[in-house]
């Protein structure tokens, strides 16, 4: 199948980065390479950085890449500090972060990511380590009811979760629409016609396989550590729980002193680290989202270091 990718709000992207044309630029999610291009289009002198941890990625990126000045790196975002060591980079000028499931991995069937089509059960993004079906046949009702819980905003966990284990009692569970028929089972059925009752366990059984939330919270503290003063951080978040670590983390290093509201004087030294570009999160406009319908959830937020 093609790497397909349409780059969600690439021109807010473009923007919000304000590239410097002999700058240093990271795109930690490369992906097809839609977003990185076109930062790397921009430069002269300057150099982007793709980071992915999807073979298939690294290998289409660095094909649409090849004229251009980037190198595309395998790895996981949050080793983007060692990375840049490892070039000889001491800064960036600008770090893009698109987060979540890449188009290709959704419409890639074997891939396992889809509630749509019957495919092996694996949900990998490396293509390495734990997958969903050992997931899905090993952890226990309580480990699954939790990260239903919690990575879903499944309030129908324990009932999934018990489904789960009660036909894995039986056989393992091998592919997506086994795992879909049982979850279906597991919600009453007033809400099976509602709509699609997939869709939040499989991000959270996602979530978990990718320990992505794990490796969210290291890679915005090696994200913003590593750039330059008036560097700035784009990132795009696809589901509010992700949203929130993005959020809370921007308004931290936006706080100045942080004692006691009692405390006559500060005492702490505290001074902000940075500033939000936009306090508001840039969504997709009617435009963008009749051309590409999978950008209805995406929320940018951007923070230039003080």
């Amino acid at each position: 199948m093609e790497f397909t990718h349409i780059p969600v709000l690439l021109k807010e992207c473009i923007e919000g980065l304000e590239i410097k044309p002999d700058g240093i630029y990271f795109d930690g999610t490369c992906g097809g390479a839609g977003h990185s291009r076109e930062i790397a289009k921009r430069l002269s002198g300057g150099q982007l950085i793709g980071i992915d941890r999807d073979p298939d990625a690294v290998k289409i990126a660095s094909e649409r890449l090849k004229e251009l000045p980037a190198r595309v790196v395998r790895g996981n975002y949050d080793e983007i500090s060692e990375i840049a060591a490892e070039l000889n980079i001491s800064g960036a000028d600008g770090i893009l972060l698109d987060l979540g499931v890449s188009s290709h991995q959704l419409d890639t069937a074997e891939r396992g990511f889809s509630y749509h089509a019957d495919a092996p059960l694996d949900m990998r993004m490396s293509q390495e380590g734990t997958s969903a079906e050992d997931i899905v046949n090993t952890w226990s009702k309580e480990q699954l009811t939790k990260i239903l819980y919690e990575y879903g905003e499944e309030k129908f966990a324990p009932r999934i979760a018990e489904a789960i284990v009660s036909h894995r009692s039986e056989k393992p569970i091998k592919t997506t629409l086994e795992l879909a028929e049982i979850i279906k089972e597991g919600v009453p059925a007033k809400f099976r016609r509602e709509k699609n009752p997939c869709k939040k366990s499989f991000q959270a059984i996602r979530i978990a396989v990718n320990n992505e939330f794990e490796h969210l919270d290291k890679a915005l503290d090696e994200a913003f550590g590593l750039l330059n003063k008036g560097g700035r951080l784009c990132i795009i978040t696809f589901h509010s729980l992700e949203d929130r670590i993005v959020k809370q983390r921007f308004a931290s290093w936006c706080r100045g002193c942080t004692c006691p509201p009692d405390f006559p004087v500060c005492i702490c030294g505290n001074t902000p680290k940075g500033r939000l570009v936009n306090k508001k999160p840039y969504e997709a406009t009617p435009e963008e989202l009749e051309a590409n319908p999978r950008s209805r959830s995406a929320k940018l937020r951007i923070i230039e270091k003080l």
